[in-house]
């Protein structure tokens, strides 16, 4: 399928529960009032698609930590090229120039595996990083590179957005492009996406890493594009991402993202976390999501042949999506 040719079908003739769904609007606006589009794929078909607050289907969000599970495809696409061996590589094998405290084992052990998987040695406790001070430094690579390895330890679940930030860098490092332009030539393009384009930063302030101001894919003043969040993707194509994972990396008889690596991504574990995916096991339902900032989604639920893309507006303790999705579309399915 290229842009704008999704089939839509009637929910009920693919086993949804037509009238659950008609809840969705009036909940939506009663106790998710800050999502501003959400498309749900079922076997290839949007079976539903609904905008908000002036938003259509061209328009593009803001998906904050969406950005990870992107950036987790391109790691597989990159290793898959031959841009480096695997993902128990160092990391420091990508930044030969910093050299760290002879004494310092961690730093010189923690592997690309440890970064996918959040499980790198990081000094802060989990949900309390200091993100802000990354975003003020010139050098957001040193300044991570720096922070890792003193006091924690490898193998610790910590959520990090600077170590998702790490990846990218090594992406750029590795192929020679930044994550946007390998995204867009590797990943974006072959399934239709809209091409990212190139966002000039005008400085470094709130509006302009995280606001009302990005556009494209937010970078560091290296240039790095931001591993962690900053990219723009409009609804359908957030569901045409899921729904390529949904096809094991398939795109069109091609093999976008190896198969392989699609299932070592979404492989249930005791963190409920993959290659920089959430994972969920409940009611006898599995799925796996991009989860970001404000209720932005991607819930892939592979024995439905499902996919929910929902795009929001940035708001503090946003509810949780999975209620709604839960409770309107995959539970009162008719399979």
């Amino acid at each position: 399928m290229q842009r704008n040719d999704w089939p839509t079908e009637d929910p009920a003739a693919l086993g949804m529960d037509a009238e659950k769904l008609s809840e969705l609007g009036p909940k939506i606006k009663s106790d998710y009032s800050n999502i501003n589009g959400i498309v749900v794929v079922r076997n290839g078909c949007i079976v539903y698609e609904r905008y908000y607050h002036g938003y259509g289907p061209e328009d593009t969000h803001h998906v904050a930590s969406v950005t990870k599970s992107i950036l987790s495809a391109l790691i597989g696409i990159a290793i898959n090229a031959g841009y480096f061996k695997n993902i128990d590589q160092n990391v420091l094998d990508f930044f030969p120039e910093y050299i760290p405290h002879t004494s310092d084992k961690q730093k010189r052990d923690f592997t690309l595996r440890h970064l996918l998987t959040m499980t790198a040695p990081y000094p802060f406790e989990d949900w309390h990083e200091p993100l802000d001070k990354m975003c003020m430094q010139q050098d957001w690579i040193t300044y991570t590179l720096d922070m890792l390895g003193k006091g924690g330890t490898i193998g610790t679940f910590k959520y990090s957005t600077a170590g998702a930030h790490l990846l990218s860098a090594i992406i750029t490092r590795s192929t020679g492009k930044s994550a946007r332009e390998f995204a867009n030539e590797h990943l974006f393009k072959p399934i239709g996406m809209k091409e990212i384009p190139q966002y000039e930063m005008k400085s470094y302030g709130f509006d302009d890493l995280f606001g009302k101001h990005v556009r494209g894919w937010v970078n560091d003043p290296d240039g790095n594009s931001t591993g962690g969040w900053g990219l723009t993707l409009p609804p359908r194509d957030m569901a045409r991402f899921g729904y390529l994972y949904l096809n094991h990396g398939t795109w069109n008889n091609q093999q976008i993202i190896p198969r392989s690596w699609v299932d070592e991504s979404t492989a249930m574990n005791p963190n409920n976390y993959g290659y920089l995916w959430w994972l969920r096991e409940e009611e006898g339902v599995f799925s796996y999501s991009a989860l970001g900032d404000g209720g932005n989604v991607i819930c892939c639920v592979p024995e439905k042949d499902l996919v929910i893309a929902i795009a929001s507006e940035f708001t503090m303790n946003a509810r949780d999506r999975w209620q709604l999705i839960k409770e309107c579309i995959v539970l009162p399915m008719n399979d």
